[in-house]
């Protein structure tokens, strides 16, 4: 995980990796007496200021933002408001994200990271190598015409192909076109539990129960549908290849 943060930050922070080499993170200097002073240099505010912005680089350019809309759809439609709670919710999201994203964060490592850190490529060259995958791997989750309209709203019209596409164009273009994508699964996945509450709702109604609440009676009924299509299995596995087909 701690080698996946760092291809992030150099991916898409590399002016924390422009200071020269040669410039120590901490300098120590030796006063008239003896005592030693510590001097933290802009080297380490640059890196904590990158650090700050890790969260949204994670959640905008990954799988994040689709598998959190599709579960919090999901619990929204069996009806339990709080079950499974937020923080549960997030954490699975996360070691999805990271499953999912495995590939792209190994490749950026091995072709971008570890040359540069070995010394065996300049900068620029690590920022290009290490951007590339998540590069692909955001072009093959967006549409085209997601790039088309920012490609015209930034008034950007020579781009002969989708290597040619800046990430300060394919970023909106990607968050848009996921935004869609969540919300289409979430509505395949809402139908079949919106009929059970029609169902109940009809049954109640013709029986004259029209006081009770026609949600509590078709929760355990959802929640049974549910377990018996082992559900979580088969929602899990649809994300997760979702993104390579």
């Amino acid at each position: 995980m701690i080698r996946w943060l760092i291809t992030l930050m150099i991916m898409f922070f590399p002016v924390i990796t422009m200071a020269e080499p040669g410039i120590p993170a901490v300098t120590i200097t030796t006063g008239e007496d003896g005592g030693q002073n510590y001097t933290v240099t802009l080297q380490i505010l640059a890196l904590m200021t990158a650090l700050t912005l890790l969260p949204a680089a994670l959640i905008m350019m990954t799988s994040f933002t689709r598998i959190i809309i599709v579960l919090s759809i999901l619990r929204q439609a069996m009806g339990v408001q709080s079950t499974p709670s937020n923080q549960v919710l997030i954490g699975l999201s996360l070691f999805l994200t990271f499953f999912i994203m495995h590939p792209v964060f190994d490749n950026a490592y091995q072709n971008g990271i570890k040359p540069y850190i070995d010394g065996e490529i300049e900068v620029t060259s690590a920022f290009e190598k290490t951007s590339q995958p998540f590069k692909n791997f955001m072009l093959a989750q967006t549409r085209e015409s997601d790039i088309e309209l920012f490609a015209n709203i930034a008034g950007t019209q020579d781009l002969e192909t989708a290597q040619d596409v800046p990430f300060s164009l394919l970023l909106p273009a990607f968050v848009t076109s996921e935004l869609k994508t969540a919300f289409q699964i979430g509505f395949l996945i809402f139908i079949p539990f919106l009929i059970i509450d029609l169902v109940v709702a009809s049954v109640l109604m013709a029986m004259g129960m029209m006081m009770l609440s026609p949600m509590l009676i078709s929760l355990p009924f959802k929640l049974m549908l549910f377990v018996l299509i082992d559900g979580w299995v088969l929602l899990m596995g649809t994300l997760a290849s979702s993104f390579y087909i």
